[in-house]
């Protein structure tokens, strides 16, 4: 069996004199030299563990000031399925409210944006055909905890008074609903989860360590005459959440 690397060790001691109380939520670590004293490695083998801590949401960094032990964080439950989709409603601030927590979104929108080549082919546009795209930030409790980014083919909604995902007499009710005021039937969507490491940009946004995992997830709204009408990529940090996908059972 293949030795196990140095700084998972050293993450393990480190996680194993927190779960012992050695050190509590809110105590400062002693310095990566002392640490790394003790357990006879470098300073850098040290760093890297305190990094992995720190994006499992165990450790926290502070600027300036040093590693301390994080207060514990209940990740919050996000739940995928098609059934949610209600009108008036939002399924994201219905799961925040179901765990005590205010939920909202900031948004930006730019309108006639050139689609890239992945998100045309995902929507069944050329490349550089014109989309609308909307980046969302979503947050509990004031935190960020979800990020995505949603393209529209502009060609679809462009003079309607949906053109705006967040402005108009529709604005907030999401695709489905949005879609059905152009008399567009919204069908199905299909998601594409897959795990990687998070951007420096993502990180920062989420308040994680770069590098952190995320789940990326590719999805795409499909009406019920099989068109692409709107796809998302969308970030959900390991660490603060958890993914739940609820599947419809037609009897």
């Amino acid at each position: 069996m293949p030795e196990q690397p140095p700084y998972l060790r050293v993450a393990d001691v480190l996680r194993q004199r927190i779960t012992e109380h050695e050190w509590t939520p809110g105590d400062r670590l002693p310095s990566r030299s002392r640490i790394a004293e003790e357990c006879g490695v470098g300073e850098n083998v040290v760093r890297r563990a305190q990094e992995l801590l720190i994006s499992q949401g165990v450790l926290e960094g502070r600027a300036g000031s040093g590693t301390y032990v994080a207060e514990p964080r209940r990740r919050v439950r996000v739940v995928r399925s098609s059934a949610r989709e209600q009108p008036g409603g939002s399924p994201f601030r219905s799961d925040m409210q179901a765990l005590g927590k205010q939920g909202h979104w900031e948004s930006r929108t730019e309108a006639k944006v050139p689609a890239p080549a992945e998100i045309a082919a995902r929507l069944g546009i050329a490349e550089g055909d014109l989309c609308v795209r909307t980046v969302y930030e979503f947050l509990a409790d004031g935190r960020p905890v979800q990020l995505s980014t949603s393209w529209e083919p502009y060609e679809l909604t462009g003079g309607t008074l949906i053109v705006l995902p967040e402005g108009g007499p529709h604005a907030g009710i999401g695709v489905v609903n949005r879609m059905a005021e152009i008399g567009v039937t919204v069908s199905h969507a299909v998601e594409q989860p897959e795990p990687r490491n998070a951007t420096a940009e993502e990180a920062s946004l989420l308040g994680i360590q770069k590098a952190s995992i995320v789940t990326h997830i590719r999805r795409t709204y499909y009406s019920d005459q099989g068109q692409p009408v709107e796809t998302a990529n969308i970030v959900i940090p390991a660490a603060l959440c958890e993914i739940v996908y609820e599947i419809p059972v037609n009897h």
